[in-house]
């Protein structure tokens, strides 16, 4: 049954975003879609009935855009993030200056509830400005409306994240994998699903109004271990090569450079190698998904059934016995 409450969500489209539109619109709720191209997005409306799904043209750039997105809503969510920074879409601009955006106009217009998902890292003290730029993105958005949750997950696994797939993908074509800073940094991956569902919770969830919750899934493994891990799962034994964070800057300036050219990927940044260099995992005393009632889902789980079409032959692999 649908309810009367409308939830836009900032960044909808995007690869965690469907997974929270996705909880939004089974929990009953309409949801409004904001995207700069919506056009590209329509396969969202089929995650609900006939028009419980909407797809709305929004620009974080110009606030008058992000006021007709929120015109009638009962609360936001703000997914709005890149990692990698290009022409206009920048760190400052769409972490720090958009959530504010956001935020400020939220509270202009009578809506008090949103929900603000940020990073496990950010923190105004980083030197990565990534972290840093999503620690003054939380900042604005609670001083204009400080019922708001905010959400830190860790790296986010599922069918289009580019972490196992970026790998996983990296090994059909190379020798050797990369441990920079030798592999052993910490990350506890959450499931996209479960950050969906973390988003539900926070808005029907009374006590969690004005809370900051770091979202882990239940295995905490090292770099190296989950670069073992996808090797074994798609069965190209290939070398991981242990790099000194020395050479790993040199390799991340060079990917930077090749990554400005057409169509070349970016395989890391300068920004990213800073943020290998901390562990990526829930805090001590923090906030989790149990605390919101979600028993997340495990790697194992699920990252299998996505990595198989790296295999040399797809699900039709047989490992040699």
């Amino acid at each position: 049954m649908l309810r009367d409450e409308i939830i836009t969500v900032f960044g909808g489209s995007g690869f965690v975003g469907r997974h929270v539109v996705r909880a939004l619109a089974k929990a009953g709720y309409r949801v409004r879609v904001a995207s700069r191209r919506p056009h590209l997005a329509q396969d969202l409306r089929v995650m609900g009935v006939v028009g419980q799904v909407q797809l709305v043209q929004a620009n974080l750039r110009v606030p008058a855009s992000v006021e007709r997105a929120l015109d009638g809503a009962a609360g936001v969510v703000n997914l709005v993030g890149v990692l990698n920074e290009g022409g206009r879409q920048t760190f400052t601009r769409l972490h720090a200056l958009g959530a504010k955006t956001i935020a400020d106009t939220a509270a202009a217009m009578g809506i008090e509830r949103m929900v603000q998902v940020s990073a496990i890292g950010a923190s105004d003290d980083s030197t990565s400005r990534y972290a840093r730029t999503k620690a003054e993105g939380e900042a604005s958005v609670l001083a204009a409306l400080p019922q708001a949750t905010i959400l830190r997950p860790s790296i986010v696994f599922g069918t289009e994240d580019g972490f196992f797939n970026r790998f996983g993908a990296m090994a059909r074509f190379v020798p050797a994998l990369p441990l920079f800073g030798g592999g052993k940094t910490r990350f506890q991956p959450v499931f996209a699903g479960d950050v969906g569902k973390a988003v539900l919770a926070a808005f029907e969830r009374s006590d969690a109004r004005g809370e900051t919750y770091e979202l882990g899934g239940p295995g905490i493994y090292t770099f190296e271990e989950l670069m073992r891990f996808i090797l074994a799962e798609i069965d190209r034994p290939r070398l991981l090569l242990p790099l000194p964070w020395t050479i790993g800057k040199v390799i991340a300036t060079i990917s930077e450079l090749v990554g400005a050219l057409p169509l070349m990927p970016t395989l890391i940044t300068n920004d990213q190698l800073v943020q290998l260099k901390s562990d990526n995992v829930v805090s001590d005393g923090a906030k989790g998904l149990s605390d919101l009632g979600i028993v997340g889902e495990t790697v194992e789980a699920i990252v299998p059934s996505y990595l198989v079409r790296y295999r040399r032959y797809g699900q039709f692999h047989e490992r040699e016995a």
